[in-house]
């Protein structure tokens, strides 16, 4: 291939400094190497490339969801040595004079954004596409300064410096009908989930949550407004939304996506989605739930390649996960992990069972839902439905010779019955109850009905957990601890050095927020024989809390302290999440 590393193309050059008609043989082929696309999705986007001579494969890869147009434009950014251009680094106006329909610029996906007496700058997605070069050659007759752009970006540029202003939404939106304001009949409902712009307008919402690490789309219906919120690192932010006029359509189509019953609008339906998007497989797990103006929409979002099952990058540190593997190494009694919904239970159990999964064991679980497809582990879905919760599934497993038990929850006193009584035959039991702190797990389990000699003879050790975000380790600002609040927060009892430093957040253009991903927090309790003879006496949580510690159990707060102390999150989310 002819170099490109100079991104001004001369017209006098337009036909030497083009990459060679089989590029994109060699740009997918790149992909694959780098690990950004998967060589049996490339070669099924082959296949259909042979089908469809409309579309050229690369961009056919990004339109299927195979590959991430954002790992194409770096991809070419590295092969072609062109410079990449954020949407946030264009400016809001251009001088340029040279016209392009709009059509074809949306079309051939390129925005021309400056122009001199010399050259034109433009944006392109697929920059090595020839016919487009020469066109744009053919109209201005300069010389062409050439940088990649995503196809997303591109579009709201074209949008925001030649149509009028539009977002991508708000493009799309003008294809939606006017609302009826009737009450909408079930074959009504289909048709207008099937339509084109609806389809695009959902896609979209779910692209957009995928791009900014969203763990969870809320769509909830308002009077006068549909509302789309993404929850990013536990924090709820609001989107651009679609009209009130598209809430029964956008939920129509969701639901069918979900295989939901799109006639059942007065009872709660849970369901999910698969789909790739950006070029990853999703597991999207959608709740829909009956409100004032329609229905509420949650979706989970389960990214089942880039979760990692690694107790160090989750948050554990060694004075956590010491006694925490000595009690999941013992050939049989009860786990459990505490923590409200949303606290990253389920990944810490998964963790867990990764470690224990060998083959000499064999490992069972039931779950509602299961959340993650594990290899070598039989996982059960409960469906109360059909009459399969945690106790009928409980109560089939034990007549399958497992090793290794993991319970989702721990719901009722039948489930924690069943689950002793498993622990008792020699079984390892792993589950989670939702309290505040590992020793009110105890009492928990008391106040469910399970007797105090029992839950003493079974469980072996609670594990609490939050999640707190950390800090973004490229903008994050230190700071000295005043000797008033060192002092205050007993820092000197949790780590002895000279002087302590705490780090805050610091927003930047590439991350608004400061904070990137989420960490644990945690602590662990461990049954020794006092904490067992105060529960035998009848002692509250804030007892055995106390005697945890004496005995040296470091809470979640001061767990969270020491991790504010290593920079890896704030002060500020450690008090938002423990309430210490």
């Amino acid at each position: 291939m002819v170099n490109m590393s100079e991104n001004v193309l001369t017209k006098e050059h337009t036909e030497t400094q083009l990459p060679e008609p089989d590029f994109e043989t060699r740009l997918s082929d790149y992909l694959v190497e780098k690990g950004r696309l998967k060589e049996e999705d490339l070669q099924r986007g082959i296949r259909l490339n042979k089908e469809s001579f409309s579309v050229s494969l690369v961009p056919l890869l990004v339109r299927l969801g195979l590959a991430s147009e954002r790992d194409v434009a770096l991809s070419l950014h590295e092969l072609l040595d062109l410079p990449l251009i954020k949407e946030d680094d264009i400016p809001d106006s251009t001088n340029v004079n040279a016209e392009f329909p709009i059509r074809f610029m949306r079309e051939s996906q390129f925005v021309p954004i400056a122009e001199d007496d010399k050259s034109i700058t433009v944006v392109m997605v697929y920059p090595y596409l020839d016919y487009l070069l020469k066109s744009i050659q053919m109209v201005v007759d300069k010389d062409i300064e050439i940088k990649i752009g995503m196809p997303s970006e591109v579009e709201n540029t074209i949008e925001k410096l030649y149509g009028g202003g539009k977002s991508a939404m708000g493009q799309i939106v003008e294809g939606l009908g006017e609302d009826s304001g009737e009450e909408e009949d079930v074959e009504h409902l289909k048709d207008l989930a099937s339509e084109a712009p609806v389809i695009r307008l959902v896609n979209m919402i779910m692209q957009r949550a995928v791009e900014s690490r969203a763990s969870d789309i809320h769509i909830e219906p308002f009077e006068n407004r549909l509302k789309v919120r993404y929850r990013l690192d536990g924090v709820l932010h609001e989107v651009e939304s679609p009209p009130a006029r598209s809430t029964a359509a956008v939920i129509s189509r969701i639901k069918i996506m979900a295989k939901l019953n799109i006639a059942e609008r007065r009872l709660p339906q849970d369901g999910r989605i698969m789909l790739r998007v950006q070029g990853k497989e999703l597991d999207l797990r959608v709740s829909t739930v009956p409100t004032s103006y329609g229905e509420s929409v949650v979706m989970r979002i389960l990214d089942r390649e880039s979760i990692v099952f690694d107790f160090n990058q989750l948050g554990f540190r060694d004075y956590t996960l010491k006694p925490f593997l000595k009690v999941l190494e013992m050939p049989h009694g009860i786990l459990l992990v505490t923590g409200p919904t949303g606290s990253g239970k389920t990944t810490t159990l998964y963790t867990a069972l990764q470690r224990l999964n060998t083959e000499d064991r064999k490992i069972i679980t039931v779950e509602d839902p299961v959340e993650y497809q594990l290899t070598g582990i039989n996982q059960i879905q409960a469906k109360s439905s059909i009459g399969l919760d945690f106790s009928t599934a409980l109560r089939a497993i034990v007549r399958q010779d497992p090793d290794i038990i993991m319970i989702g929850e721990m719901r009722d006193l039948e489930t924690a019955k069943i689950a002793i009584q498993s622990a008792l035959t020699g079984h390892l039991v792993l589950s989670t109850i939702h309290t505040n702190s590992a020793a009110g797990g105890i009492t928990r389990m008391i106040d469910m009905g399970v007797e105090d000699y029992l839950l003493t003879s079974t469980v072996n050790g609670l594990l609490a957990q939050r999640l707190v975000r950390r800090l973004d380790q490229s903008s994050m600002e230190r700071y000295q601890v005043m000797p008033e609040m060192m002092q205050e927060l007993n820092l000197k009892q949790l780590k002895e050095q000279d002087a302590y430093y705490f780090y805050r957040a610091q927003p930047s253009k590439e991350n608004p927020t400061g904070y990137a991903g989420r960490m644990s927090i945690l602590e662990c309790l461990t049954m020794t024989e006092e904490l067992k003879r105060m529960v035998m006496k009848g002692a509250t949580a804030g007892e055995l809390q106390r005697q945890a510690q004496q005995e040296g159990m470091l809470t979640m707060y001061e767990d969270g302290l020491l991790k504010c102390l290593d920079g890896d999150t704030s002060f500020e989310e450690v008090i938002r999440v423990s309430h210490a």
